[in-house]
């Protein structure tokens, strides 16, 4: 099912200061026509000051209506943002990140590319304290695809993101540069802080990041 979940804390903070602008402001102009009312009109009061004072309201008044204005037309983009990424929920993707998810119904999923074929291929994963939570061999002829169901020789590893790293040598010893993605079927869309960003089994990424889609 799509998640779709804004936030717009800016846009309620904006209301906020409005809100306690205004009554301020309704209290200034009240004081100001009940003291030009009584004023004595052989010597009318010096209404520079007030008039002022109601210049820098307007201004600041005028400033939050502006950056009200802006928060709508950038929330109405974000939100079409988030329509349009709802329409990939459901497709196997890959993503340019070395992190994964992993769930007990869904094994974290990894792909890689060494470019050309190692002499030895081991595949370190790591928790999100960044502790060493398996250690594993890979056939350096296999296809560059791992599926980890979190089961290591201690028991099985809870669910949360974990981070492969590869480390590809040559004959000589030598070290290969290796690319690693995650892949995964996007769940949901959810927005935070204004960007919008693409579930992948509890892996939330930018729509940019975002290599394959299938």
């Amino acid at each position: 099912m799509t998640s779709i979940t804004p936030t717009d804390t800016a846009a309620a903070r904006t209301a906020a200061t409005q809100k306690s602008l205004t009554p301020d402001l309704n209290m200034f102009l009240k004081l100001l026509t009940t003291q030009l009312q009584h004023q004595d009109p052989l010597s009318p009061m010096d209404t520079a000051q007030y008039t002022q004072q109601l210049v820098q309201y307007s201004q600041v008044e005028q400033s939050l209506q502006q950056t009200s204005t802006l928060k709508e037309i950038l929330s109405g983009l974000t939100m079409q943002g988030m329509a349009q990424a709802s329409a990939l929920v459901g497709h196997q993707v890959e993503v340019a990140s070395d992190i994964a998810g992993l769930s007990s119904d869904t094994p974290a999923n990894w792909s890689f590319d060494i470019g050309q074929r190692p002499a030895a291929l081991t595949g370190t994963i790591l928790d999100s304290h960044g502790h060493t939570v398996d250690t594993i061999t890979l056939n350096p002829s296999a296809t560059g695809t791992i599926r980890w169901d979190g089961r290591t020789a201690a028991g099985v590893a809870p669910d949360g993101l974990y981070t492969l790293s590869l480390k590809a040598t040559t004959v000589s010893g030598d070290e290969l540069p290796v690319t690693v993605k995650t892949a995964g079927i996007i769940k949901d869309v959810v927005q935070n802080d204004g960007a919008v960003l693409v579930g992948i089994n509890g892996l939330h990424v930018p729509v940019a990041k975002l290599t394959t889609i299938n």
